[in-house]
């Protein structure tokens, strides 16, 4: 398989952009500068808030700077795009409609992995844009997977996390997350999605157990067979 250039969509938000930069790097196998996967980063935060924009339409759309964003990668020599945002990927099929190369389904790929880890009913953490939005919700369900979704209290807690403190630039605590895990844990989840990429900060930081999947790395290690490399064993 040739080799591709990746072209990543940051910005959404800077923090998660740069972990999955450094997840590409150190989950490819390779041996020298020149093995590594060839990829471009645009770090656009100027991109609108995506739950603001699904929760209230009248708000800024992401769309147009996304799709912006795509022919600004694809000309600087990207061949595919990765959106490190879940939230994003309401989106999707007007950004792939009118992006000049592919882009990569972080929530569709994310369910195929819990498919294949052979789970059965999944716990969704994710913003309350992306749990509205039903993506998640309709990718486990087309592989047969049974998505589990926060109550209201829990959502706010899981919204807190992501809003309060990974996007405000503040630590979470372990005492913070168990909460939230016992929580979800107690609906009876055989696995755990983290469906929003802020909370893959947090899985970095707390070092959370092998129930959770988390959607960044899923899209690291597919967008590294994507473009044509090996994944480290």
């Amino acid at each position: 398989m040739n080799k591709k250039t990746l072209g990543i969509i940051g910005g959404v938000g800077p923090l998660a952009t740069m972990l999955v930069g450094e997840m590409i790097v150190r989950r490819t196998k390779a041996f020298t500068d020149q093995e590594h996967v060839h990829f471009i980063i645009d770090n656009d935060t100027r991109i609108p808030d995506r739950t603001a924009h699904i929760l209230n339409p009248s708000e800024p759309s992401p769309v147009p700077l996304m799709v912006e964003d795509t022919h600004k990668l694809a000309t600087a020599g990207a061949e595919l795009i990765a959106i490190p945002c879940n939230t994003a990927h309401t989106f999707y099929d007007e950004l792939q409609e009118n992006s000049p190369v592919p882009v990569l389904h972080m929530i569709r790929e994310t369910a195929n992995k819990a498919k294949q880890l052979g789970a059965k009913r999944v716990g969704v953490l994710a913003t309350i844009g992306t749990l509205t939005s039903g993506v998640y919700q309709h990718a486990l369900e087309e592989v047969g997977l049974e998505p589990v979704i926060p109550n209201e209290q829990l959502q706010k807690q899981v919204m807190s996390i992501i809003y309060d403190c990974v996007k405000a630039g503040k630590t979470v605590t372990r005492n913070e997350w168990n909460m939230i895990e016992e929580a979800i844990k107690a609906e009876g989840c055989d696995r755990i999605i983290l469906g929003c990429t802020e909370l893959s900060i947090v899985n970095r930081e707390l070092a959370l157990d092998d129930s959770y999947i988390d959607s960044l790395l899923v899209l690291a290690d597919c967008a590294i067979v994507s473009c044509g490399y090996e994944l480290l064993d």
